[in-house]
């Protein structure tokens, strides 16, 4: 599969996903960069805005098996992971698998479940298995987690450490319909006999994999390197900052900047490429200071002055011969 052909077919998931959830297109480029990148996406919005929809959406759109996992307090890594069940036929005992073994893998509310639960996915997100009773199992082949969280309602929620926050490669938000896209909603919802949009299946598992493949041809010219370089460092040094970038965020940047130059159609990465994305990619990262909190800085501040400061490398033609 070459870079247009990669390109025509993830607008072809945007299209079919576009008919099911009532969103922003750039929202559903985030969740696709995730999956083209090999990486996870984390959703925070209030409730009601389509996050279930919409990770249910692109797993019928790209023909990968689904699986939801409700997090709440009580809930257990073997909850996630699965178990050991006694077989009293065959007098022994037997796996039973948990709904991590699914191409795609829902977490909703996930900062409702305590931090060693929570904890269950890091080996699962960062290595694509999972550990049970010493003896390792290898995920679904494409694996992607989407994760949800609610940013208002904080009483009795766990916030998910910064090592988890960073196993995540994009955090994003649906935020509220437009006006048209609500009046949309409501046409739907009046018509109580019409059944629910249908997503059409335009991929199947084989083909995400060879998807995922295509941003690894993407050429990068020096000077991009090391303008993303600069712009993940400069979190580092930001007085606002705690804790900056880690160098995972680094690669992390990297390869969502080649995922976009894919759903572009372009066999090259611009610096624009790199701009636009910063903000779902890094802003997460980050852990503002005490002083930064105290004068309500937001993150994506920080963020917008990294890139009006550094200066931007002149492209002629990157266009890979």
């Amino acid at each position: 599969m070459d870079v247009v052909q990669a390109s025509n077919r993830c607008e072809s998931v945007l299209d079919a996903v576009s008919q099911a959830v009532i969103a922003d297109r750039e929202f559903l480029e985030d969740v696709i960069l995730g999956v083209l990148s090999q990486g996870h996406v984390l959703l925070e919005d209030v409730p009601g805005t389509g996050k279930t929809l919409t990770a249910g959406s692109f797993a019928e759109a790209l023909g990968l098996s689904f699986k939801r996992v409700q997090f709440t307090p009580d809930l257990l890594p073997a909850d996630i992971t699965g178990t050991h069940i006694f077989n009293e036929r065959k007098q022994r005992f037997e796996f039973n698998k948990g709904p991590i073994f699914a191409n795609i893998v829902l977490a909703d509310e996930i900062n409702r479940a305590p931090p060693k639960t929570q904890a269950a996915l890091l080996e699962a997100m960062g290595e694509e298995q999972v550990t049970v009773d010493g003896e390792t199992r290898q995920l679904p082949q494409p694996f992607f987690v989407i994760a949800t969280q609610n940013p208002v309602e904080q009483e009795g929620t766990f916030p998910l450490p910064e090592a988890q926050m960073d196993r995540f490669t994009i955090e994003t938000s649906l935020g509220y319909p437009s006006y048209d896209g609500e009046v949309e909603i409501l046409r739907r919802r009046a018509d109580r006999e019409a059944k629910s949009p249908s997503v059409e299946r335009v991929c199947t598992d084989e083909m995400v994999t060879e998807l995922q493949k295509v941003p690894e041809t993407i050429h990068m010219n020096e000077d991009v390197i090391e303008y993303l370089a600069q712009v993940s460092r400069a979190t580092r040094d930001d007085p606002r900052v705690k804790t900056g970038v880690s160098p995972r965020g680094t690669q992390r940047l990297f390869e969502v900047a080649r995922a976009r130059a894919t759903l572009r159609g372009r066999n090259f990465v611009k610096p624009g490429d790199i701009k636009d994305i910063s903000y779902s990619v890094l802003a997460h990262r980050i852990v503002l200071n005490a002083d930064a909190k105290v004068d309500n800085v937001d993150k994506e501040d920080v963020i917008d002055d990294i890139l009006d400061e550094i200066e931007v490398p002149t492209v002629l033609s990157q266009e890979r011969r």
